[in-house]
């Protein structure tokens, strides 16, 4: 009997609401029979497994709040995961995802979303991937992004958000509509200019982060970088940087040579 299926039937046999598989060399649903029927889990962590393969019929899960799929092998999602009516957090953390399905956007509850250590960017998400209302975290970090789509305005609710290791060149104005953002990660990426806009937020506070090391940025910022956050963000407030970010914008010079070391993703320990 393998690890998995053995940890299934004693979960089952408990009647257990909160299923942990971690690490247990699991290749497929398949050496997982029945899992898909066990109706009544809130909790399900597959992580640090072999899985390549995530199964439409997850979504009969109707009770899951929280999947935590991981450190997998998993390439694409099924359509119908955002079907899920209760599911809180979804972590696909260090897997292959090269996009996301069709409408993926469309959860009704998620306020957590972890992306991190995939293959993504900004051409691969869905067109209602900013439609997610109810997402209070969105990590995004270690993938392949290189300009971030306005639309990420519309995440209203948004408080934290990690942008880090990306190929970052832009960010839009529109991230100042954030205005329950208390934490953004845009370290190590090719960033050279904030949008003014950025100043609207309430990012300063002993409660906020704003992590912004790593990056390509003008020497004024630099300069106010090496003061304190807080000076950055009163100087990206000033008329005076205001015509500078203009300027630079309208020039838009070519973007600086990238920072990151990606050979990191394919040498990546699965």
């Amino acid at each position: 009997m393998s690890r998995g299926k053995k940890a299934l039937d004693e979960a089952r046999e408990d009647n257990r609401l909160e299923l942990d598989l971690v690490d247990r060399d699991i290749k497929s649903f398949e050496d997982l029979p029945g899992l898909l029927n066990m109706v009544n889990i809130t909790r399900l962590t597959l992580s640090h497994n072999k899985i390549s393969v995530i199964p439409p019929g997850l979504a009969n899960l109707v009770n899951l709040e929280i999947l935590n799929l991981a450190n997998n092998h998993i390439e694409e999602l099924p359509v119908s995961i955002s079907s899920m009516p209760k599911l809180r957090i979804l972590n696909v953390s260090i897997n292959r995802l090269n996009s996301l399905p069709r409408g993926f956007g469309a959860f009704p509850v998620l306020e957590l979303l972890d992306l991190t250590y995939n293959n993504l960017n900004e051409n691969t998400l869905p067109g209602n991937f900013f439609m997610i209302e109810s997402l209070r975290a969105l990590y995004l970090g270690d993938n392949d992004f290189e300009y971030v789509p306005p639309e990420i305005g519309q995440l209203k609710n948004l408080q934290i958000l990690s942008l880090r290791e990306n190929d970052i060149i832009e960010l839009p104005k529109e991230i100042g509509e954030l205005t329950r953002l208390r934490e953004l990660h845009l370290q190590a990426n090719r960033l050279t200019l904030l949008p003014p806009e950025l100043g609207n937020l309430d990012l300063a506070s002993n409660k906020a982060m704003l992590r912004l090391e790593g990056n390509f940025w003008i020497p004024p910022i630099e300069d106010q970088l090496r003061l304190g956050i807080s000076h950055v963000l009163d100087y990206i407030r000033t008329e005076q940087y205001r015509i500078i970010y203009n300027r630079q914008m309208m020039a838009k010079p070519p973007p600086p040579p990238q920072n990151i070391d990606k050979s990191k993703k394919a040498s990546r320990a699965r």
